[in-house]
């Protein structure tokens, strides 16, 4: 009791010591997405948006800027004014691929920003159109390798995680496979139901409707463990490709130069939403993973990731063309 009412002291002393007002915030924050109403990412948005209005005691108000692969919505998180009031929810694109494939890029994700938290991952499914007659992922490595280059693969766009987890596939198994860019995940989701593409891999709740539909058949649940939805689904542990583990994740932050009491609040706030057991039960449903806030743990993941991708990148010669 004494160590929390001495925080909470010590947090209003430092609002106060920046100028900032100890009653942050009193006024809604606004919540910049990258990616349109819809997806998994704005599903995440919308959920932990809302506990996180809960615990900060004012409103989070969702705001979707698609386009141009984050950068629009990047852009504008990064030159907000930096008084906490606007959040820019990042990706593996925005924070780690596009610096990597746009040398005129707008912003520098590593001096733009301060992490808020890493906030959640949602494991992909890599699926079969069904007429293929592909049923397992070793039915598909072994087709793959007898038929190079007659495989396709839709993706939410260049670059995308899926891509990234497309490319990072081909190169573990040496395989030959088109990549097939759409404008999003829905449309190359869609074009795999329609038999237009072979294979397409993104969220649980994407792509599991369609499997239950008998229109996809699931190969593989890219994540160490079982999440709810893909429960049948084999597991890159019991696959023994546990470094093919690809997931949509995403992480909050705020402009460079936000108050360190700001985003003191901000961040205590986000991991109090964050422990939600009735949070972490909806987006479970969904097959969505929630981390726990920690700024150690953002900047490790962050890290991994940043050695993880560039490599891929460069072998796969991945652009925006």
């Amino acid at each position: 009791m004494f160590r929390k009412s001495a925080a909470a002291f010590g947090l209003a002393a430092a609002l106060a010591a920046t100028g900032a007002q100890a009653a942050f915030p009193e006024k809604p924050i606004r919540l910049i997405v990258p990616f349109g109403a819809g997806g998994i990412t704005d599903i995440v948005a919308r959920h932990v948006g809302q506990a996180w209005s809960q615990s900060l005691g004012g409103n989070v108000i969702v705001e979707n800027r698609p386009g141009a692969g984050g950068v629009i919505a990047a852009q504008a998180g990064a030159t907000a004014a930096p008084d906490g009031y606007t959040v820019f929810m990042g990706t593996v694109g925005t924070q780690v691929v596009n610096p990597l494939i746009m040398p005129k890029l707008s912003y520098d994700p590593q001096r733009a920003f301060r992490p808020i938290g890493l906030v959640s991952a949602a494991p992909y499914v890599l699926a079969a159109r069904s007429s293929l007659g592909i049923k397992t992922y070793a039915q598909l490595v072994d087709y793959a390798k007898a038929n190079p280059g007659k495989l396709n693969f839709g993706s939410a766009g260049n670059a995308s995680s899926p891509h990234l987890g497309l490319e990072l596939l081909k190169l573990r198994e040496s395989l030959d496979i088109l990549h097939i860019p759409f404008k999003s995940g829905g449309e190359a989701v869609n074009a795999a139901v329609g038999g237009q593409v072979d294979l397409v891999m993104d969220a649980v709740p994407v792509v599991m409707p369609h499997v239950q539909s008998g229109k996809l058949d699931a190969l593989m649940l890219a994540s160490s463990t079982p999440v709810q939805g893909a429960e049948q689904v084999p597991t890159t542990q019991q696959l023994g490709k546990p470094d093919l583990n690809i997931a949509s994740w995403a992480a909050f932050y705020v402009p460079a130069g936000t108050p360190d009491a700001v985003v003191a609040r901000l961040n205590e706030a986000l991991k109090q939403a964050l422990s939600s057991g009735e949070l972490r039960s909806r987006v479970a449903a969904q097959g969505i993973q929630l981390y726990s806030g920690e700024l150690a743990e953002h900047d490790a993941f962050l890290a991994s990731e940043r050695k993880r991708w560039v490599e891929i990148v460069k072998r796969a010669n991945i652009t925006l063309n």
